[in-house]
């Protein structure tokens, strides 16, 4: 999928989770906005392992530091798409944003589930492509939805262009429009 298709998929799986909750978040505006900013970033964060990744287009000095650290991971749909990259990219995130907090006043624990709710939603929407996902590495086998290879996509054509895209974008309007009162009572806990 490309960063477009990844960075959608985050915000609705987000937009789903929140509406899941029993009871409209309380947070400060910093942390609301910390939030957004860390979903999107994990939904882009498992491809880390590719050089040409939208990820490292959005930091200084990112491509030169793409093609150091991509090599050691074995390159691109390695471990950062498995179970295992799914819990180390968990407890280092979780890590970093526990030793942030120390000096941001942000609830990091809000900020990290919804940087991991990125990184499962860019998980899942990579296992319609061709190549699938290597939940169990470092077992070789990779997983797809459906099953069968012949019956997936491929990364950045036309089904992801031309049905997969409109599709998220027509059901995150759908999902806003549904519920309307619940995001527009949680964006006023703002406006006060």
């Amino acid at each position: 999928m490309t960063g477009r298709t990844h960075d959608l998929a985050a915000f609705n799986a987000l937009i789903i989770a929140f509406i899941a909750l029993p009871a409209i978040p309380q947070m400060s505006f910093a942390t609301a906005v910390s939030a957004f900013g860390a979903n999107f970033i994990g939904g882009l964060f498992p491809d880390i392992d590719q050089p040409t990744s939208d990820l490292w287009d959005n930091f200084r000095l990112g491509p030169f530091v793409a093609k150091i650290i991509c090599p050691a991971l074995g390159g691109h749909r390695h471990i950062s798409h498995s179970l295992v990259g799914v819990v180390l990219i968990g407890a280092v995130s979780r890590l970093f944003l526990e030793i942030l907090g120390k000096v941001v006043l942000i609830d990091m624990p809000i900020v990290w589930v919804c940087f991991m709710i990125g990184v499962l939603s860019h998980i899942v929407m990579d296992m319609p492509t061709k190549d699938g996902v290597p939940l169990l590495w470092p077992l070789r086998w990779k997983f797809g939805i459906p099953p069968f290879r012949f019956m997936r996509f491929e990364s950045g054509k036309w089904v992801e262009n031309y049905v997969v895209f409109p599709a998220l974008l027509f059901f995150t309007g759908y999902l806003l429009y549904t519920h309307q009162a619940l995001f527009l009572a949680f964006i006023r806990q703002y406006i006060k």
